[in-house]
């Protein structure tokens, strides 16, 4: 690919667990064009397969889908890579885990090194929610924490033009809170015990209310959830419990709440301990359960109290992100826009 010339539009990536996403980003507009999604050749379509070919697999996926995306769109090499990587990932690039991908930690990977060698121009990596901070930098005024509440928990602090990471990697990890102590609390997908992820994330949500549609049959039997789950315990959903929720369902709005409370907390001990005062609330159950999520947080985060502010500026400072998938790609872009030069006379938003 190294004999074409450089073009100003970036090539954005978004690599998740099961999906990848790729798509050209223009700088000038902000706007994505030629979005494409790709079955990622890792643990989901090979749970069998070492670590170790499973890294040797995505980077050879990577590498040609940037180089077929390169070819289908008739232009020369984009000025610059961005890939957004489900896994915590250090300041250059090297991939430390990434167990939706290729499971078990196995070696750290330089994804950012190897790809840029093999694609014959800069690629930058970072982990997906960083990349998603981005996206919302470029519109936010003040600093923010952005939250995903999906199949786990995650987060990061923008603030100071950065979003807050040591530079191995570490920091926005609030999932991995241990906020349960008990013996059998629920477990996480790393392994451990009692983790905010386990508790309060899409999944944590599903366990809770199938525990409890067993455990109170009657008041399970008169809900919605147990209309649209055919009235077996098993049979519940997130989408069920979404649907349920938002059509004001006593039952599943309770089972909702419960799990909101070590969130609530988590949340307030970032405010107290560094004073931010903006939370963007992303990823699929949340947006899926929509403004009920957001108001009862709201009123968990009220009764909890945040030292210093008052029910109306509590209610202020939590807010929904956009209900789409585009945040790793659009904040990808965002990011390259800050770190790459361009072409004299081209703009960057």
């Amino acid at each position: 690919m190294t004999d074409k010339a450089p073009k100003a539009p970036f090539t954005v990536l978004d690599v998740g667990g099961t999906t990848v996403r790729i798509a050209d980003y223009d700088p000038a507009t902000g706007a994505l064009r030629r979005v494409r999604r790709r079955p990622v050749e890792g643990l989901a379509r090979d749970p069998d397969a070492p670590v170790p070919v499973l890294q040797r697999r995505v980077l050879e996926q990577l590498v040609r889908e940037v180089e077929a995306h390169v070819d289908g769109g008739g232009g020369g090499l984009p000025r610059a890579v961005g890939v957004a990587f489900a896994g915590p990932i250090t300041a250059g690039g090297l991939v430390t885990a990434a167990p939706t991908v290729w499971g078990g930690r196995g070696e750290p990977l330089p994804l950012g090194g190897l790809l840029t060698e093999r694609l014959g121009t800069p690629v930058v990596v970072v982990n997906d929610l960083t990349a998603a901070a981005w996206r919302y930098a470029a519109v936010e005024d003040q600093p923010f924490c952005l939250i995903t509440v999906s199949s786990g928990i995650g987060n990061k602090v923008f603030r100071g033009g950065e979003v807050l990471l040591d530079a191995d990697g570490h920091g926005g990890e609030l999932g991995h809170w241990t906020c349960d102590t008990s013996p059998d609390a629920p477990l996480c997908d790393c392994g451990g015990r009692g983790h905010l992820g386990a508790v309060a994330s899409g999944r944590g949500v599903l366990a809770a209310a199938r525990r409890a549609a067993a455990a109170e049959r009657n008041a399970f039997a008169a809900s919605l959830l147990s209309t649209f789950a055919d009235g077996r315990p098993e049979a519940i959903d997130n989408r069920a419990i979404a649907a349920a929720v938002r059509a004001g369902d006593d039952f599943a709005t309770a089972v909702l709440r419960t799990t909101l409370t070590p969130l609530a907390q988590a949340i307030t001990s970032v405010f107290s301990s560094i004073g931010i005062c903006r939370y963007i609330l992303m990823g699929g159950f949340a947006l899926a359960v929509g403004q009920p999520y957001r108001r009862l947080l709201v009123a968990e985060l009220t009764r909890l109290g945040c030292f210093g502010l008052d029910p109306g500026a509590v209610d202020a400072m939590v807010s929904l992100g956009a209900a789409d998938d585009d945040h790793g790609l659009l904040g990808m872009g965002s990011l390259l826009s800050t770190r790459i030069p361009l072409p004299a006379g081209q703009a960057v938003r």
